[in-house]
């Protein structure tokens, strides 16, 4: 029986395991926000950044990437490399993942999902909701051992635009953070 995983973040473009096949969908029921402090790979302890979690909100539906792991030394590797990778997400959830929004019937069942709760004593990164400059001046200051935040949020931007996904969110606080970079870089 093949795993699958649902990327909505950085998995979609740098997924970092061996997989089958990857198709472009949804999870329904979900919204993409950047509400999860990053102390490990986008920031610091000292001056976390923001990385995406979902959101659950009625009505939403969340675009992204499921990867089919098939052979069970890949699974083994793939769960592994995960619980590292996720390890500052704080949940786990089994949901539907869609391919066509016409129809009501997942295209596959079962899709594993990281997400962070807002449960800040089992989940101590968990940021929450800010301002969307507040949000752009912290991502554009934080960088951790995978690089600046920023790098982060435009990777994301431009992985989604590929799949033909665009996030209001994520657009939304890209543009703000190359507004903000706009007025401090000198000319």
């Amino acid at each position: 029986m093949a795993m699958w995983v649902f990327g909505y973040g950085s998995l979609i473009w740098k997924p970092g395991f061996h997989y089958d096949e990857k198709f472009v969908g949804f999870v329904k029921g979900y919204r993409r926000v950047f509400y999860q402090g990053s102390t490990d790979h986008r920031g610091t302890p000292a001056f976390p950044g923001r990385t995406v979690t979902l959101e659950p909100n009625p009505g939403e539906v969340c675009w992204g990437v499921a990867y089919k792991v098939s052979k069970e030394e890949d699974k083994k590797i793939a769960l592994e490399h995960l619980e590292v990778r996720e390890k500052q997400y704080d949940m786990k959830l089994y949901l539907d993942f869609f391919t066509d929004t016409s129809l009501a019937t997942p295209a596959i069942s079962g899709v594993m999902v990281y997400l962070a709760s807002t449960d800040t004593k089992t989940n101590k990164n968990y940021l929450g909701p800010a301002s969307l400059e507040a949000m752009a001046r912290q991502i554009i200051h934080a960088e951790g051992p995978s690089g600046p935040n920023r790098d982060y949020l435009f990777h994301l931007e431009d992985a989604l635009n590929k799949l033909g996904c665009e996030d209001p969110h994520v657009r939304d606080l890209a543009n703000a953070v190359r507004r903000i970079l706009a007025m401090t870089t000198p000319c």
